[in-house]
């Protein structure tokens, strides 16, 4: 299937592209090639293929969660750059 150069351009247009001659050219060379590999790909046949969203099989790996100690004030304010006693101190965000 082939697009004409107004074709690319009516489609640049809705897609808010202004494209100059050049760039029409090409891209009427260009998504006429993509519209014929699709055109391809209608023509195979599909009917005892079930629908896939995944082609590979992928499932999440997570870890259990499990209930653990926390760690100490100390702990985690051992590296602070700057405290006040029990807490963090940081630049004023919000004046």
């Amino acid at each position: 299937m082939a697009l004409s150069k107004e074709e690319v351009s009516r489609i640049a247009e809705l897609a808010r592209l202004k494209l100059d001659d050049g760039e029409v050219e090409k891209f009427t060379t260009q998504l006429s090639y993509i519209l014929e590999q699709f055109q391809i790909l209608q023509e195979v046949d599909t009917t005892d293929i079930p629908p896939t969203a995944q082609a590979t099989p992928i499932k999440n790996v997570l870890r259990k969660d499990e209930v653990k100690p926390s760690l100490s004030v100390e702990e985690v304010l051992a590296n602070a750059p700057d405290r006040e006693g029990d807490f963090l101190r940081i630049n004023t965000v919000l004046g």
